[in-house]
Formats: structure tokens, sequence, C-alpha cells
């Protein structure tokens, strides 16, 4: 219980270290910040936002995985938003021009994007190995690659109607779409959320949660990650072959990318387009960060930014200024990292305060023996 008041002390003292300057902030434009917190936690808190939520949660941890991968070892995968919108735009080209049988259709599609966004991080891989590029510079350049890589595909090769004002790949068919999940809240005794649907994806990204999870902690390979990370040097020693580690790392990393942005495209667009949702890759960064890369930590930093965007709905209806919500994520962020520090800190001092009074104490024993 002590370890678990003391992991959840960093989390929570940013938490509210963040309430505070959110309050100061709509203070200083005169809007109570009581009111304000109210209305986005009513707001929130209805079925219809809860699935909302989720929805918006389901990407974001995604990414925050792909993301993590990478911070096991040591390495920054700055280039989950290109890989995602990479291979996004390719397995949304390949589903809509196929129709085979929906599971096997469903499932083709999310490997083309595994194999597309592990293709693309692998670039940033090759290049470290090879030539000793840093991975941060490697993979930012390849987001602008990237961008302009699915514009001249989707312009000139992908797109339905190459002359429309929102290009888009030819629409999933329906055995190309995953179902929605708001029986759940029908089944237990919820009203269902009306006008949006819970997408089925999440059962995909509850896997992934699951499997990374099992991947970096029960797993050889796992701890060949950690231990390349936490000390190259000595991992080496210890027969891992750091260049094989560190391709795989970004081959694994970019993979995960891939299916940042199909639960969009399976549960809504059902295609990629031109207003495909971006962001969504540097957006898990911030939430691997908070989650401390623990797969249930980046899940509930993933809900925490699902909410505060939704939430920001309502403010902007009342005349408050939304800004507010990314003022919250930014401090949050920054907050939780600082208070992280600051907590192993304390713990390390505490441990070595107790260290060096067992080891007095074993002298004095010693010493009384001897005399």
């Amino acid at each position: 219980m002590k370890k678990i008041g003391l992991a959840l002390l960093a989390p929570v003292v940013a938490l509210v270290f963040a309430i505070g300057v959110a309050a100061l902030a709509l203070l200083a434009v005169g809007v109570n910040p009581g009111e304000a917190f109210k209305l986005m936690w009513d707001f929130g808190t209805t079925t219809t936002s809860i699935a909302s939520i989720v929805n918006r949660s389901i990407p974001l941890y995604i990414s925050a995985v792909a993301v993590a991968i990478g911070f096991q070892m040591k390495m920054f995968n700055i280039g989950v938003e290109g890989q995602y919108l990479v291979a996004a735009l390719f397995a949304g080209w390949v589903g809509g021009s196929i129709a085979v049988w929906a599971p096997l259709h469903i499932l083709i599609v999310i490997i083309v994007a595994v194999l597309v966004g592990a293709l693309w991080a692998g670039i940033a891989g090759v290049l470290k190995v090879t030539r000793g590029v840093n991975e941060v510079v490697a993979t930012i350049m390849l987001n602008f690659i990237g961008f302009s890589v699915v514009g001249y595909f989707l312009g000139n090769f992908f797109a339905v109607d190459s002359g429309a004002l929102n290009q888009s790949t030819p629409l999933l068919p329906e055995s190309g779409q995953i179902p929605g999940l708001n029986w759940i809240f029908t089944s237990l005794g919820f009203t269902e959320p009306r006008g949006t649907e819970l997408q089925g994806f999440l059962i995909v990204a509850i896997i992934i949660g699951i499997a990374y999870y099992v991947l970096v902690w029960k797993t050889r390979f796992g701890f060949d990650l950690r231990a390349s990370g936490a000390n190259p040097g000595a991992a080496k020693m210890s027969g891992v072959n750091p260049k094989k580690m560190i391709l795989y790392t970004m081959l694994l990393s970019g993979g995960v990318a891939g299916m940042v942005g199909l639960s969009t495209m399976f549960g809504k667009l059902h295609a990629y387009t031109q207003d495909f949702p971006r962001g969504l890759g540097f957006a898990g960064i911030a939430v691997a960060l908070l989650g401390r890369n623990g797969a249930i930590g980046m899940a509930l930093g993933a809900l925490l930014f699902g909410f505060m965007e939704r939430s920001a709905l309502i403010l902007d209806l009342n005349n408050i200024p939304k800004e507010v919500v990314q003022i919250i994520q930014g401090v949050v962020v920054l907050a939780v990292v600082i208070a992280y520090e600051v907590v192993d800190r304390w713990i390390k001092a505490r441990e070595l305060k107790a260290a060096n009074a067992a080891t007095q104490a074993f002298r004095s024993d010693g010493e009384e023996v001897a005399a």
C-alpha cells in the first residue's frame, strides 16, 4: 500500500497543481473556476460524453504505447505522427479496394497498417544502426516526408475523386467496418449514448495494452529491452546485440503506431480523408509521460486527456475560453515530470538513509561482539 501511495502521489499532486493554475487563468479572464469545472464535470459524465471520451482515448492510448516502447530503451520515437498517417492511408486504400469475409477483411487492414507503420519507423532504425543518425532527428524529418507522401499518393493515386474538396480513399465496405459497442451501456442499465457510437476498436486497444505489458515485463525480449535502456554497456556484455535491439524496437514501435488511426477509420470515417485526425502522435508523447510508460497509467492518462477534450466543448458553448483545457493539459504533463522526479529523489534519499542506518547498526553489533 505504501508503494502504491507513493506511485499515486506524483500524478495527484501534478493534477491538483494543474487545476490550480487553470483556476488562476479563469480568474484572470473573469470566470468563476468553480462554475467552469462543474460545467466540465456535469457535461463529461453523461453516457454520450463517456462514449465520446473513450473514443478519443483509444488512439491516444495506442499512440502512447508506441512511444513507450521506444522510451523503455531510452529511445525517442517522435515520428508516430507520420507513421500512423502513412499507415492509415495505405490501410484505407487496401481496405476500400477489396471485399472479403468480414473478420479477414478487418485483419488485412490491421496487418497493412502495422506493416507500413513498422517499415516507416524502420527507416529511422536503419539510419541509426548503420550511420549513427539520432532517432529524434530522423523521425522528425520522416514526419514531414510522410505528410508529403500522404498528400502525393492521396491526390494522384488513391483518391476516389481527385477533384473533390475533401479527397478520400474508397469507403470500407461493411465487411471492413467494426460494429459499435453501445450495447454495453444498455446491458449495464444505462441510457444509450445519443449520436455517438462507442467504437469497437476499443477491444483491440485493450489487447494492445495487455500485449505491451506482457512483452515488456514478462518476456526475455522485454528484459533485454529494458536492460539496454538502463545500461547499454552491461546489456551488451550479457550478450544483447544493441543494433538488433534498436532496429527491433523501432519496428515494433512503428507497428503499433500504424494502428493509431484505425479506430477512426473502422468506426467513423470508414476511409482515409484529407481531414483525417492529426496531432495524435504528438499527444501520445504527453500521455506516455503522464502514465510513466505503464499500461494502466497510460490508459488513465488517455482517459484524462479525452475527458478534457470533450468537456472543452461545453466551455465554448458557455462563452468560457476553452483554451483553459490546453493549459491544464500542458501544465499537468510538465508538473507530472517534475513531481515524479521529486518523488523519486525523495524515495532514494529515504532508502539511502535507511541503508546507512542499517549499516551503522550492523557495525555497532559487530563492535559489541568483538568487545
